[in-house]
């Protein structure tokens, strides 16, 4: 037989419909089942996914190195949607959306080495670097302590000089330092970011703040400027215009905006799959607003969603709604 003859595998999918419509649950594990791709060969993407496998820097429950692989795979749901329906309307916002559109590549995961978390760091920084030059990083963690490499490493990528950011979360992560973990950890990642050559806390954002912060907080606020929104403040004013405040305030006097999405600003009731829960946090419904906001702001540059901690959930609701989450911002950066 030569190359040029059929084979039983494309007669059968010549005579058969439906056999390039991949089941959700199927094919690779890739996200919106993009195409995989090296990092070093994106400049006809959109969106350049890494996963990063790595929750050596957590004080909590550990499991968020499963995060990226539960996420992708619960993304599959809407590219499998997407592409069985010949396009989706977004129930929500009206919008007509074609993820098949919207070129999308996963570059997979960034080496890490979980002994090491400066080499981690800079694994990080390097990968995301070169995404940024080609493409909009979108990043799978992971603990949240991955988050300050990832916002160095766009920078440099993107060759911008400032940028702010904006993060969803129930803790602040503006720790000095731990006499347990020392100062680079999950809880100082926003710190680092602040105190780094790109930003300041003038232009750091918070949202959903809640539980507990070291004493006289609120004059550390006050002292660095730091923009804070707290659960209280998303019940008192609504999610929207909290959110439009924030990425405001991020933007301002920057070159670009990184979103930070800890899944842990949810509600535990809704996502428990987490290593540090806190009660009374954003309804599914506020956090997919809050993407929705985000998605459709111009300097918006890059973004993850970090500490999907499978194990946690028997349900899968958590990496359900963290896919969610970023392919909603996804649909409104690039696919409306």
């Amino acid at each position: 037989m030569s190359e040029s003859d059929p084979t039983p595998a494309s007669e059968f999918r010549a005579m058969h419909a439906g056999t390039d419509v991949e089941m959700a649950y199927a094919g690779r594990n890739t996200f919106l089942k993009g195409e995989s791709r090296d990092v070093d060969d994106l400049d006809d993407i959109d969106v350049g996914v890494l996963g990063v496998p790595y929750d050596g820097a957590l004080t909590n429950r550990p499991g968020a190195r499963y995060g990226p692989e539960a996420i992708r795979r619960a993304s599959a749901w809407w590219a499998y949607l997407s592409n069985y329906k010949g396009g989706l309307t977004n129930m929500n916002t009206g919008a007509q959306v074609d993820f098949s559109d919207v070129r999308v590549a996963d570059c997979g995961d960034v080496p890490v080495f979980p002994m090491d978390y400066e080499q981690t760091a800079e694994s990080i920084r390097a990968h995301v670097a070169t995404i940024a030059d080609r493409a909009f990083p979108l990043l799978f963690g992971g603990d949240h302590y991955c988050t300050y490499p990832a916002f160095c490493g766009f920078a440099e990528g993107a060759d911008v000089d400032s940028v702010g950011l904006v993060q969803i979360d129930a803790h602040t992560d503006t720790a000095a330092e731990s006499t347990t973990f020392g100062n680079h950890y999950h809880g100082s990642s926003t710190r680092l970011i602040a105190e780094s050559q790109y930003s300041d806390f003038e232009h750091v954002s918070q949202v959903g703040i809640r539980g507990y912060e070291s004493p006289n907080f609120f004059e550390f606020v006050e002292e660095s400027g730091l923009n804070l929104y707290t659960m209280r403040d998303v019940h008192d004013r609504g999610i929207a215009d909290v959110v439009v405040d924030a990425v405001e305030a991020a933007a301002a006097d920057t070159d670009a905006v990184y979103v930070t999405f800890d899944i842990d600003g949810v509600d535990p009731s809704i996502a428990p799959g987490t290593g540090t829960p806190e009660p009374d946090g954003l309804t599914a419904h506020q956090a997919l607003r809050v993407m929705e906001i985000l998605g459709t702001h111009d300097d918006v540059g890059a973004a993850d969603l970090m500490e999907v901690s499978p194990k946690y959930d028997p349900t899968e609701s958590t990496q359900t709604l963290g896919a969610y989450l970023a392919v909603t911002l996804i649909e409104r950066r690039f696919a409306e």
